[in-house]
């Protein structure tokens, strides 16, 4: 990776001018540019819409107030999904909602996929998932996230975070065998 600063368009470089002078504008139409994308971000973690929105509005207050702290060393769109990933793991742990499940209470069963499957129904099953499940499938199949990341981002190790993925995984397919048989 290279320590040089990510160039921000025009725009970006306009709207973050504009945050930093606390120009309310300005701060409006970078809540709006970003605010789908990073609701998203906090929906598939959080599973459920009340709670992601209200992290989703709390990352925005922690996103104005650490721009002076945003150097371009990622986009900013980038820094910004940091900051909504993180608040939205503070959220999982503060409600105490991250739940890990024996695989001896979970038998994996054999799955065939099938072309019927709609983006909706597996969008449902994801966030059906106990919550410490939902989080790392969403943070390395969804966003990208390394499993040394996650382990770092939810304070566990990675062996966990690779065996949360995999009963995730697991525990869809068991889902969407239901609504696919």
């Amino acid at each position: 990776m290279s320590d040089s600063p990510t160039p921000l368009s025009f725009e970006e470089q306009h709207l973050l001018r504009g945050c930093l002078a606390q120009d309310r504008q300005a701060q409006h139409r970078l809540y709006e540019r970003y605010k789908t994308a990073l609701f998203s971000c906090t929906l598939r973690i959080l599973g459920e819409r009340a709670p992601a929105q209200d992290a989703l509005q709390d990352a925005f207050v922690d996103i104005f107030q650490g721009l002076a702290s945003f150097q371009q060393q990622s986009a900013l769109g980038a820094w910004m999904k940091t900051i909504v990933v993180r608040r939205a793991l503070r959220t999982l742990r503060r409600e105490q909602r991250t739940e890990l499940y024996d695989q001896a209470l979970h038998p994996e069963p054999v799955v065939a996929w099938h072309d019927k499957l709609t983006g909706e129904a597996l969008d449902q099953a994801i966030r059906e998932l106990p919550a410490g499940y939902r989080a790392v499938f969403c943070l390395v199949e969804v966003e990208g996230y390394a499993h040394r990341e996650v382990a770092e981002l939810l304070g566990i190790t990675e062996g966990t975070s690779k065996s949360q993925l995999h009963h995730a995984k697991r525990t869809l397919q068991r889902k969407l065998q239901y609504v696919y048989p």
